[in-house]
């Protein structure tokens, strides 16, 4: 079992930044992969970045080509909390952030790819 919960959130004027936060408990096996994704209203649910951290000693990150060059993922030392650092952030960026574990793969893009969700945390980004 593994546990998420995403924090971070909130509202941005367009070139603005936020900093997410996903908190992770449970195995840290089932941890190993794990990804940002994000769904704005009425459209599919999307990746945005992929994170392989078991067993390396620096971390593997992996970005979408909308948000590469502009979103950075980074690990804290504990290994349990994994940030999104979004910066010059777009109001196509407005969409609801939700951080995904255990992946059989890294990176992996699909949400059918990951098996345990957070609750999610809205991103809103205004012109």
């Amino acid at each position: 079992e593994v546990q998420l919960v995403e924090s971070g959130g909130g509202s941005v004027q367009a070139g603005g930044s936020l900093r997410l936060a996903c908190e992770a408990s449970g195995s840290i096996y089932l941890r190993k992969c794990m990804g940002w994704f994000r769904q704005a209203p009425g459209k599919e649910r999307e990746g945005v970045a992929s994170i392989y951290i078991f067993n390396n000693p620096r971390p593997y990150t992996y970005y979408a080509p909308s948000v590469q060059g502009r979103f950075t993922l980074s690990l804290d030392s504990a290994r349990t909390t994994v940030y999104l650092q979004m910066d010059s952030l777009k109001p196509e960026d407005t969409a609801m952030y939700y951080c995904a574990a255990d992946s059989r793969q890294c990176p992996a893009w699909l949400p059918t790819d990951y098996n345990y969700w957070g609750q999610g945390t809205q991103v809103t980004v205004s012109s």
